[in-house]
């Protein structure tokens, strides 16, 4: 795989999240939880933008990003409007870093162990393509189940 590819796939889906947080009506479901619904999708939205500002940004853009994963989960109320500035900085950063990668980058062992095992950092980048999807999924859901 390509960083050009992976650079599409990072993108369509971030402007995938950006829509969804878009299309939520009453802004305040943002962050609404229910029942089995542990995480609303204000904080999905914070979680991803901390995870791909960490692993991406941070490790291989060196942008110094600092992470507060607590918060990605803790925090309510975020104006959809900083939301939507997150996603497209994130976007950015992605976009940039990737772009400066040579694509030898790709082979090399990643930075910091994540997973379990070492991985090349084109196996990490590929697994941020799925965790992505994986969470814009669970948004898409929320907002049609509960911004009705």
């Amino acid at each position: 795989m390509s960083t050009d590819t992976l650079s599409t796939l990072f993108r369509r889906d971030l402007l995938r999240l950006r829509r969804e947080i878009e299309l939520y009506r009453r802004e305040e479901i943002l962050w609404r939880t229910t029942g089995a619904i542990a995480n609303s999708a204000g904080n999905l939205c914070l979680h991803l933008l901390g995870n791909l500002n960490t692993y991406i940004g941070r490790e291989l853009g060196h942008t110094g990003y600092v992470r507060n994963r607590e918060l990605e989960f803790s925090q309510r109320g975020v104006p959809r409007p900083e939301l939507l500035l997150g996603i497209d900085a994130t976007l950015q950063v992605v976009t940039t870093t990737l772009a400066s990668l040579p694509p030898a980058a790709l082979q090399q062992e990643y930075p910091v162990l994540v997973l379990e095992h070492p991985t090349s950092t084109e196996f990490l980048l590929t697994h941020l393509t799925t965790h992505l999807t994986y969470h814009l999924g669970q948004i898409n859901y929320h907002r049609r189940l509960l911004d009705v």
